[in-house]
């Protein structure tokens, strides 16, 4: 199941997988939620692994945020990824498995001016991915959190404010391939580990070398 709010693109991305579908949502919206999941149990009968990967930059110094941009950041990045949580559960509960993976941000490992809205809403999400691994122990559903370093993504381009100062803050920055970050998302499937950290050692994280894709 595909789903993301420009339906063209993950239709193109169906076809080319050829046994994907795919559902236009907006993960902010409760219906399209919900109409997401019966979709996914009509069509398949079962839910396997939910992977809330939708999020939204936000770029502005402490004393100049928006108020109005910080809780729709924290609605895409936080309450989206708890509804979409909630809304798989009881299909994984009555399988007796499931695999959540939270995607959160390699920019929780540093205090970077400029990114105290959006770094708030990762590692909140982070707590909630942790706590809630805890709350399903022994359910055989597990979670997980993943935390990428920069990536070669349309990700700056969909900053809800600071685009420019993000952009000059990365200028220069050699990006992970995406497919590092698919990679990363499949092991933590198949091994059901708390989380995986891309982040390269010199940046604060544990990543020491390039993953083989």
């Amino acid at each position: 199941m595909l789903a993301a709010r420009r339906e063209d693109r993950i239709r193109g991305l169906a076809d080319e997988l050829g046994r994907a579908i795919a559902v236009r949502c907006d993960v902010t919206d409760q219906a399209q939620t919900d109409a997401l999941v019966r979709a996914a149990l009509e069509a398949f009968g079962r839910i396997d692994v939910l992977v809330n990967n939708a999020g939204q930059g936000l770029q502005a110094e402490v004393e100049q945020i928006s108020l109005d941009d910080l809780r729709a950041v924290l609605e895409l990045n936080l309450v989206a990824p708890l509804a979409m949580m909630q809304a798989v559960l009881p299909s994984m509960r009555r399988q007796g498995t499931g695999a959540i993976i939270n995607v959160s941000s390699g920019t929780t490992f540093a205090d970077v001016p400029g990114t105290g809205g959006y770094v708030a809403s990762k590692i909140a999400l982070e707590r909630l991915s942790a706590i809630a691994r805890n709350e399903l122990a022994g359910t055989g559903i597990v979670v997980s959190t993943i935390i990428p370093f920069a990536t070669s993504t349309e990700f700056l381009t969909s900053i809800r404010a600071g685009r420019a100062d993000a952009e000059a803050m990365t200028a220069g920055a050699v990006f992970d391939p995406p497919e590092q970050v698919t990679t990363a998302i499949l092991d933590l499937i198949r091994s059901g580990a708390p989380r995986a950290d891309l982040v390269p050692a010199a940046y604060g994280g544990t990543r020491t070398s390039t993953p083989t894709l």
